[in-house]
């Protein structure tokens, strides 16, 4: 039987961990039992695939300038073709999948890549149980609804003042978008002991990741963060917000 996955974009300012939150949920995931997962690197300044210690050889924008300039195989259209090759681009490993964005070739814009990732999310949906897009910095991929509708969008910020003012833009798009307020959720990121309470309205964030110094060795050493020993207070905080996660879609499939 087909499973329906539960998509959960992850979005926030740059610098605050969205890519390690990413990876760090991948492996919750994978640690307990919620496999195969699918790890989407929809930021052209690909990274994830480091973060979860795979290699990318090709990206979604690399096949750009190949899908209009190589002869296709005759008895296959070209949109075939770029599925098939979307295909060969998965990056597979234990218990998950990886797809990247990455940057078109030359000067083209984004568009194709953009329009690549919406198309094969949904011919690939059905053979995850979760799937996990590490969005770029900002907000491009909810405006123009490239990822389409997640079932959770987690906003990803520091305690700073910023981050609070990136917060409420982000919902505030993603509200206009159609995503209803109760699929969003905030998640504050490298929390620092004894810092101030925040303040985000009537709501409580989802998770609170405190600051972990084994995620600098791990970035300091060029080693995958998602491999940081168990037991360091962000990989616990990471699976704990995986339970609840996987509570909310067990619940919104039983709706």
């Amino acid at each position: 039987m087909p499973v329906h996955p539960f998509t959960i974009a992850i979005s926030g300012k740059g610098g605050t961990g969205k890519t390690t939150l990413s990876s760090l949920l991948v492996r919750s995931f994978i640690e307990l039992g919620d496999t195969p997962v699918l790890a989407v690197d929809a930021d052209p300044n690909a990274n994830l695939h480091e973060a979860l210690g795979v290699t990318v050889n090709e990206t979604l924008g690399s096949m750009r300038e190949e899908a209009f300039s190589r002869n296709i195989p005759p008895g296959m259209n070209r949109h075939d073709y770029v599925r098939f090759r979307f295909r060969q681009a998965l990056v597979e490993a234990e218990g998950f999948d990886l797809v990247a964005m990455g940057r078109p070739e030359g000067s083209g814009c984004y568009c194709f890549a953009n329009d690549l990732l919406s198309e094969c999310m949904v011919q690939l949906e059905r053979e995850y149980h979760f799937i996990i897009i590490d969005s770029e910095a900002g907000m491009e991929h909810i405006s123009r609804g490239t990822i389409g509708t997640p079932d959770m969008l987690l906003i990803v910020s520091d305690p700073g003042a910023r981050g609070l003012r990136t917060i409420a833009r982000i919902r505030e798009i993603a509200t206009q978008m159609g995503l209803p307020k109760e699929k969003i959720h905030v998640i504050f990121n490298q929390y620092k002991t004894g810092a101030a309470p925040i303040d985000i309205g009537d709501e409580s964030p989802l998770a609170i990741i405190p600051d972990d110094p084994a995620i600098e060795k791990a970035d300091l050493a060029a080693t995958p963060v998602s491999l940081i020993p168990a037991g360091s207070p962000a990989r616990e905080a990471v699976r704990a917000l995986a339970e609840k996660i996987r509570e909310i879609a067990r619940a919104r499939k039983l709706e």
